[in-house]
């Protein structure tokens, strides 16, 4: 009989270790919500900027989430990973018109910090204090080329 319960026991902590460790992405939902609180929070967004920015940021969320779905099936196309990144740099130009003056310029500050991993280092030094996580970046490929001026001929 000890040894059916110990077994019972070794089985449970087995199949709670396997859903501790699975992967649960967040929702579009989840992901929006996120991301707007933390730039109202830098930000100091009004609400009219909260809504606005809210939906680019749920349409950016699920278009993206099919894409990983898709990667992750096995039924992605070439041009998949070029369609993720567009979906974020037309995000980032849509909520940086619906922003003002000083909050453009900030947003510009968050964007960067994102890109070169500095945001991530902020997060990783508040969770382990002393164990600094190293983040190797290359943004270049991610920022918006500027425009083109016309060449003189």
């Amino acid at each position: 009989m000890k040894k059916v319960i110990f077994l019972f026991l070794v089985v449970m902590g087995m199949c709670g270790i396997a859903n501790a460790q699975q992967n649960k992405m967040p929702t579009p939902d989840e992901i929006a919500q996120k991301n707007v609180e933390d730039l109202d929070k830098k930000l100091k967004l009004n609400d009219t900027q909260k809504s606005v920015i809210y939906r680019f940021t749920f349409s950016q969320a699920k278009e993206q989430a099919d894409l990983m779905k898709r990667q992750q099936a096995g039924t992605s196309r070439e041009d998949d990973v070029d369609k993720f990144y567009k979906l974020q740099n037309e995000t980032s130009k849509n909520i940086r018109n619906v922003l003002k003056g000083d909050q453009q310029t900030e947003y510009d500050k968050i964007i960067e910090d994102r890109l070169s991993g500095k945001a991530q280092k902020a997060k990783n030094k508040k969770k382990k204090k002393g164990d600094e996580v190293e983040v190797e970046s290359d943004i270049k490929g991610l920022l918006s080329a500027p425009p083109l001026e016309k060449q003189k001929q």
